[in-house]
């Protein structure tokens, strides 16, 4: 019997910055709802947008 969860079961969330799909990762299970961005460089550039300079 396979343990675990299909990697195509798992929930996923759409990227702001990318628009890419991403998938939940056991790094985040604490943090899932508060995840927004797939990586750093998504998040940083993320941030880049909304911040006024």
């Amino acid at each position: 019997m396979p343990r675990g969860v299909a990697k195509r079961d798992l929930p996923t969330k759409i990227c702001p910055v990318c628009e890419r799909p991403f998938a939940w990762r056991k790094k985040w299970e604490r943090d899932w709802d508060k995840v927004v961005y797939c990586s750093d460089r998504c998040r940083r550039t993320g941030r880049a947008l909304t911040d006024p300079q």
